[in-house]
């Protein structure tokens, strides 16, 4: 047993260490590199995500207790510190650690919720981001009674590390979110948090912080007028929205099972407006937010920097156009870029009967752009 004052020796204070270490280097990936940033905002904003995540790497490995879990705050429109990971205005997720051994219940009640759902990944080693989704359930599979409310077991579930709970708001800023409870069915095992234990949830916590930061800042890459004319486009061009896809049971991270993604980037001057259009399929939800290069939204009630089924309104032929840009559009579903110069798009539609058709984007003068729908 280690006593304080062989702590230069604890595992703990080595694992400690070794994150602050991680911490200290982790900004050269938005500082230096293909994926530097190019304005102030971002730079700040590449701090203010390493606090983020910072937080969220706490919670998911350093305070956890699988045996007594409870769902934090994963994603929400209003919390500063819970921006990131592709987050949007639409919606409350949270999170719990849970054991593949044990058996859990999990109740609640929808809300205002139009779309909710559980999802179970695994953790192919410790800090490692998800690669399966192990379970699902979205509210069809679950019994909700006439006042919204739900209970359900789930467990042992092989493999189960994590278990992410999404919740979409027509409106975040005046629904009411979904409550989610979860209680594990056996005796809880004795609270230890030695130095052993510490030490392994900081090197997971290091781990975890040192993925994000492999993903994040997206890249932008370079408007279509820059590009080459000799050989193949370049891949992931700015101003332009990439193939939409279903999420299959395989995937990296804690992506949504029901969902398609279109993903896309901006690069706009001050006079200029990017025009989207697209036709939604049947389909429970969808929205498009602007992000910034790391994958975070701005806060509900700061501007409007998204637009979804229930605020958009259509062309007569069923389609959708929404218009993005730095300064003011008088289009019913123009999104700001709240000034940012550059940045990242984010389509979602939660169980569409077909994968979406891609949108269409064009680059157009500020006063050029629509300001009706068709």
């Amino acid at each position: 047993m280690t006593t304080p004052n062989e702590s230069t020796t604890a595992e703990s204070t080595l694992a400690w260490r070794d994150l602050l270490d991680t911490l200290r280097d982790l900004d050269t990936n938005f500082l230096q590199g293909d994926r530097a940033v190019h304005d102030d905002r971002h730079l700040a904003d590449g701090y203010r995500q390493l606090a983020t995540t910072l937080g969220v790497a706490f919670d998911t490995y350093l305070f956890a207790e699988p045996s007594r879990p409870i769902f934090i705050e994963l994603n929400t429109p209003f919390r500063r510190d819970r921006r990131w990971g592709g987050d949007n205005t639409d919606a409350f997720y949270r999170l719990a650690v849970v054991s593949p051994d044990r058996r859990y219940r999990i109740s609640g009640n929808k809300g205002d919720a139009i779309y909710f759902a559980i999802t179970g990944y695994n953790e192919p080693s410790p800090g490692a981001w998800s690669d399966k989704v192990v379970l699902h359930k979205h509210d069809s599979d679950m019994d909700v009674d006439a006042d919204g409310n739900f209970s359900f077991e789930i467990g042992p579930v092989p493999d189960i590390a994590a278990i992410v709970t999404r919740d979409y708001q027509l409106d975040a800023e005046s629904g009411r979110p979904v409550t989610w409870h979860i209680e594990a069915l056996e005796e809880p095992e004795p609270i230890r948090h030695g130095d052993a234990e510490t030490a392994a949830a900081l090197r997971a916590s290091a781990a975890w912080l040192k993925t994000m930061f492999m993903i994040i800042p997206l890249t932008i890459g370079v408007r279509a007028e820059e590009q080459q004319t000799e050989g193949h486009e370049i891949a992931g061009a700015a101003n332009t929205m990439g193939p939409p896809y279903q999420v299959p049971d395989s995937n990296f991270g804690w992506s949504a099972r029901d969902a398609c993604y279109s993903f896309g980037s901006y690069d706009l001057a001050d006079d200029e407006a990017l025009v989207i259009t697209h036709t939604p399929p049947t389909v429970r939800f969808w929205s498009m937010c602007v992000w910034n290069q790391f994958m975070a939204n701005h806060s509900a009630g700061d501007g409007r920097t998204s637009v979804n089924i229930a605020s958009a309104v259509p062309n007569s032929d069923g389609s959708v156009t929404i218009v993005v840009s730095a300064g003011e559009c008088a289009h019913p579903n123009a999104v700001t870029t709240m000034d940012y110069p550059r940045g990242n798009l984010a389509f979602r539609w939660f169980l569409p009967d077909v994968v979406p058709a891609m949108p269409e984007v064009q680059v157009v003068k500020l006063a050029d752009a629509p300001t009706s729908v068709s």
